[in-house]
């Protein structure tokens, strides 16, 4: 039987939130997935949400509300037109070209709202909407979609600056670890070679005074996974911290893929043997150019393990196509498949996949653990360098894959993954871990007691409306 805090609220009951996600993949997904847990704890949910990248309107789950932010705003002005360095700098136009139009929003939902005043749930990135929220009296709490280990390091950025740590005045001290942030290197910290270090800074700061001016930060993670460094933010914020990950575990199908997903790749990992399948995926956003793509495909075809690889449309810099080989799919005919995008929680999930080749965004590697798959690390920018650092030196289910990428440092990386002593030392662990991702989201688990401490504080939450 579902208890009262599991059923719909009726009509004006309890505490209706407004949550904002920053619309890039990446971050739409843990939003929406945290507004199903709301949802299901009896919370009205109305969504936020920009022109761009907007939620699949044919996906939407019955029972919430979703609200366009700017529809006005052109859509050029918040996308990013391709490098690293201009995604930087889309996050600070999203602040400020929705400001206004988020405060137009939001005085209109408040005009409207019968029952408990609402609260706000916002992205971490969007520090200009909180500034919004505070002004007009609505109480917020901040989602990071990012590791715990992240947000640490983010803390501790603006006093590596001051000790002339960061930036890096010398090459050669890339590889010099950070005290007090162990396993970090000074190269983690040096989110993208193209964002220019003042426009890296005020966005990091930016990040960390939206988590200290909340009323509570909620990350995706979960204790057994992060406990220390859980710790370290509970100590160094000042404010309540929720580690209710992972969130896809706990709500289930509630997400928006941006991108049409092929589905076929599931039929033919039905056809794998157990354990036996490279997926290869880095992401929604990161790019390779032609000569990359060239020796990933040779690589992964000269291995002679099966594969799953996910090229999307746009993922080969300067080209609008993609273009293999010549040969390549003749050699990897019956034991490689490409796709343009694939249901990538259901792939990590499938039996049939031993291992994961990818990116290392949050998401991914959060999902990569919590069914147990080890991983080969090639990450290219912002928090990917830390997560990727993690896996390999923290929780050691997985390695980063060096070097310039040659077909012949790919295939020692696919064999060393699936065919040497190390690889399966990392699936061990990579299962251990498993089962205490999975522990952590059942009754009585930390991710689940931190989801009640959540609800808690959203109807305790005072307002000055």
């Amino acid at each position: 039987m579902a208890s009262a805090a599991n059923k719909a609220p009726a009509s004006g009951g309890a505490r209706r939130v407004l949550l904002f996600p920053l619309p890039f993949q990446g971050h739409i997904n843990p939003m929406l997935q945290l507004a199903a847990v709301l949802h299901a704890r009896g919370l009205r949910v109305t969504v936020l949400h920009s022109a761009f990248n907007a939620p699949d309107p044919t996906r939407r789950p019955v029972g919430y509300r979703f609200v366009t932010v700017g529809a006005s705003v052109p859509i050029a002005d918040l996308v990013p037109t391709g490098s690293h360095g201009n995604f930087a700098e889309a996050l600070l136009r999203i602040n400020e070209r929705l400001e206004t139009p988020f405060e137009d929003s939001l005085r209109e939902l408040l005009l409207e709202e019968e029952g408990a005043p609402p609260c706000l749930v916002v992205d971490s990135n969007l520090r200009g909407m909180q500034v919004v929220a505070h002004r007009l009296g609505v109480p917020t709490l901040v989602l990071r979609t990012g590791a715990a280990a992240c947000l640490l390091a983010y803390m501790a950025f603006p006093a590596l600056c001051d000790k002339g740590v960061l930036p890096p005045q010398d090459h050669l001290q890339l590889n010099m670890q950070l005290d007090g942030l162990h396993p970090l290197r000074q190269q983690d910290m040096v989110f993208s070679a193209t964002i220019p270090h003042e426009t890296m800074s005020t966005l990091i700061e930016r990040i960390v005074e939206s988590s200290m001016c909340s009323s509570g930060v909620i990350i995706n993670t979960f204790s057994d996974l992060e406990e220390a460094e859980l710790q370290k933010i509970i100590d160094g914020m000042g404010v309540p911290v929720y580690a209710i990950g992972p969130l896809h575990k706990i709500s289930l199908g509630a997400q928006s893929s941006l991108l049409a997903q092929d589905r076929t790749c599931l039929d033919w990992l039905d056809k794998q043997e157990v354990g036996s399948v490279l997926f290869v995926s880095f992401g929604s956003l990161a790019s390779m150019d032609q000569e990359e793509l060239l020796e990933t495909a040779w690589g992964l075809a000269n291995s002679r393990m099966p594969f799953l690889w996910v090229i999307r449309p746009d993922s080969v810099q300067g080209s609008g196509k993609i273009a293999l080989p010549d040969g390549f799919e003749e050699e990897a005919r019956g034991r490689g498949m490409v796709v343009s995008w694939a249901p990538q929680q259901e792939v990590l999930g499938h039996q049939a996949v031993g291992g994961f080749w990818t990116h290392n965004g949050w998401n991914s590697t959060l999902e990569s653990i919590s069914e147990g798959v080890p991983m080969i690390c090639r990450p290219h920018f912002g928090d990917q360098m830390i997560n990727a650092r993690y896996v390999q030196e923290v929780w050691k289910i997985g390695f980063v894959l060096e070097g310039k990428m040659d077909r012949d440092n790919i295939q020692r990386s696919v064999k060393k993954l699936f065919c040497h002593k190390e690889g399966g030392e990392m699936r061990r662990r990579a299962n251990n871990l498993k089962d205490k991702a999975t522990q952590c989201i059942k009754k009585g688990g930390s991710s689940q007691t931190g989801i009640d401490l959540l609800v808690n504080c959203i109807m305790a939450l005072p307002s000055s409306i």
